[in-house]
């Protein structure tokens, strides 16, 4: 009985394919070359984003005031008198 319905199927999906305008624009063969070549970049670019990413350490300074804290105290390097240290990196 499987091959009854299997064969019912076709029966009903073989008009539909006549059906087709053969005037219409398909993308083809070109179309699925570029998208492929498209995934294939995006792909790559993903894998190089990723490991880049992996490169990158973050460490937060626990010793630095928050901003909307006003540090109190000597040489606390944001005022005139203070020393600015340069920035890592």
């Amino acid at each position: 009985m499987p091959d009854m319905s299997a064969s019912l199927a076709l029966t009903h999906l073989v008009p539909l394919a006549k059906e087709v305008d053969e005037n219409k624009v398909t993308p083809g063969v070109l179309g699925f070359i570029v998208f492929a070549a498209l995934a294939l970049a995006v792909w790559g670019l993903m894998k190089s984003m990723n490991r880049h990413m992996g490169k990158v350490t973050f460490e937060e300074d626990p010793e630095k005031p928050e901003k909307g804290v006003v540090a109190s105290g000597k040489g606390s390097g944001s005022g005139p008198g203070g020393k600015a240290s340069p920035a890592k990196g």
